[in-house]
């Protein structure tokens, strides 16, 4: 059986994306989808993205980790999956989705994508880092040498260490540039890598830097390998509410392949 496929990347976030609509793709084949991401003998991806139809909503996200298994939420596969939809013509330029983590809403506005992110309520800060989940979990800490950090090596031992172990983390290292402007590396949980961006990871490097005085603005720019990305967000005294992760998401092209 042939399967036809789409590959989508938000700032060098990439993912194979796939129209689910029939339900003709094996979910519980975990084998098969985590060949269907390795870079030498299958399509290539940080996560494989399935679009299926929801009852109420415009269509359901099920996002799946290179390793293969089903992961909490993807920030930059979000943003894709609303290009993907586009495409598709199930949406024109706004969309309201459901993701493991909940419901989310949308813009097309040119050529970036806006995501409404789940508020985060609970933020830990700690001497060295920040803990907080923006859909997925994140250990943020500052770096002095970004440029020399290495993230594969330094992440995995904080991916899989105390308090994380078992569950795990993904891990973000930040430098300020300015009050409004931050870099940021990513480690990914599941891909066991570093990735080129992670939608998730700047959403929560931007709310760390917030919360702990690094920054008083609500839209922040952070750089990722892959290119730039915005987020902005609201504080109250119970957290952080209307946060939005904003950038491009672009196809990059269609195929075929054996499933």
């Amino acid at each position: 059986m042939m399967t036809t496929f789409y590959k989508y990347q938000g700032t060098g976030n990439d993912f194979v994306m796939i129209d689910n609509r029939q339900l003709l793709f094996d979910k519980n084949n975990t084998k098969h989808i985590k060949a269907l991401c390795n870079r030498r003998f299958g399509i290539g991806g940080d996560g494989l993205i399935l679009l299926e139809n929801h009852d109420s909503l415009d269509f359901k996200m099920v996002y799946y980790n290179a390793d293969g298994n089903e992961s909490t939420m993807c920030g930059n596969g979000g943003r894709c999956i609303v290009a993907f939809a586009n495409f598709l013509k199930i949406i024109e330029n706004r969309a309201k989705f459901m993701a493991i983590d909940g419901e989310h809403e949308a813009l097309i506005d040119g050529d970036l994508v806006k995501l409404q992110m789940q508020n985060v309520s609970d933020v830990q800060v700690n001497k060295a880092h920040v803990f907080l989940n923006t859909g997925s979990p994140h250990h943020v800490q500052m770096a002095a040498d970004l440029k020399n950090v290495d993230i594969k090596t330094i992440g995995s031992q904080i991916r899989y260490g105390e308090p994380y172990n078992d569950t795990g983390t993904n891990v973000n290292f930040v430098t300020k540039n300015s009050d409004t402007n931050f870099s940021v590396r990513t480690y990914e949980r599941g891909v066991e890598d570093e990735t080129l961006s992670c939608g998730t990871g700047v959403t929560a490097v931007a709310i760390a830097m917030h919360a702990t005085g690094e920054t008083k603005n609500n839209l922040i720019k952070l750089n990722t390998e892959g290119g730039a990305l915005q987020v902005s967000f609201e504080k109250s005294p119970s957290g952080y509410y209307n946060i939005w992760l904003i950038g491009p998401a672009t196809q990059v092209f269609k195929g075929e392949i054996a499933c």
